[in-house]
């Protein structure tokens, strides 16, 4: 699940530490200021990022580990596809995982023998903590659509008729026409 290619460049951060978290678990509500958000646009290959927030309901469940249950909204401003327009989408993206301790995940069984296994595998806290900001902004990640388009928006291929040079064998028809040129220059005129 981890996306680290540019997370680590991310200044805007909510670590909870893991030990901190009460039997009854915890609400975390987050929501990062117009700078931040500035800084996860360009960071996710937004245009902008008017709206982000993220609420968390962490639960722990014995041995270190923590169940986040919880929604990632945003509003995204993206270029369309077609129209290289301003379009803004809308993403809700619910967010269930469990976070363990390194170690603890090292001694689960191998990644490599299920598949099944593997997707249920916790996630590491790090230094005894989660970061939710970061956390957030993997879910809106996910979330984007790839192929923004501007409602209406259609991709219309421009359709030229196929002219003389546009035939498979139009370069060899040139060199052939230039050969025979070539040998007509060079053949002497004869006398009637």
């Amino acid at each position: 699940m981890r996306n680290e290619t540019k997370l680590h460049e991310l200044s805007w951060t909510a670590a909870v530490a893991v030990a901190d978290i009460e039997e009854g678990g915890v609400h975390v509500a987050i929501e990062p200021d117009e700078s931040e958000r500035s800084e996860i646009a360009r960071i996710a290959g937004l245009r902008d990022l008017p709206k982000l927030s993220a609420d968390f309901e962490l639960t722990p469940l014995g041995q270190d580990e923590v169940r986040v249950v919880g929604e990632v909204n945003a509003v995204v401003g993206q270029a369309c596809v077609v129209t290289l327009d301003r379009v803004e989408n809308t993403i809700s993206e619910p967010v269930n995982l469990v976070f363990a301790p390194p170690s603890a995940i090292a001694k689960l069984p191998s990644q490599e023998t299920d598949d099944e296994l593997a997707e249920d595998l916790p996630e590491p806290t790090i230094n005894g903590r989660i970061d939710l900001a970061k956390l957030a902004v993997e879910f809106l990640i996910l979330g984007i659509d790839s192929y923004p388009r501007k409602p209406g928006a259609v991709f219309e291929p421009v359709h030229t008729p196929p002219g003389p040079e546009d035939h498979p064998f139009a370069g060899l028809e040139v060199l052939k026409q230039s050969k025979t040129a070539s040998k007509r220059k060079k053949t002497p005129r004869q006398r009637s």
